[in-house]
């Protein structure tokens, strides 16, 4: 049981991104799921979560508007579309099994870096 991250990179003030999460070893179908970061020398935030049948999605209001989370149940992933990125945005991004921060199961994250 396991998720593994990718997509993170630079990205420029105003540019998209798109991170992805592979799951495996159970099926995301059953389970809502959630996006969070980290950036140096702070606390793990919340970004956003997705419920398990992908009706309803809630938000850090600092990325509303601009982060879209999606699942695809069928190939087992999990998606954050990033727009209009912000410099503050710039941390390490994890993929979470469960709404909220505080499940067991967490990807070892991917890296987004804004450049200046």
């Amino acid at each position: 049981v396991q998720l593994v991250e990718s997509g993170g990179g630079l990205v420029q003030p105003g540019g998209s991104l798109r991170l992805s999460c592979a799951a495996s070893g159970f099926r995301l179908r059953d389970y809502g799921m959630t996006w969070a970061r980290q950036a140096p020398g702070k606390e793990l935030e919340w970004v956003g979560s997705i419920d398990w049948m992908s009706v309803r999605a809630d938000y850090l209001s600092s990325v509303k508007g601009r982060f879209t989370i999606t699942k695809d149940d069928a190939e087992n992933m999990l998606y954050l579309q990033m727009n209009n990125v912000r410099p503050e945005d710039a941390a390490v991004y994890y993929c979470i099994r469960g709404w909220g921060t505080g499940s067991e199961l967490r990807g070892e994250g991917t890296q987004v870096t804004v450049l200046a």
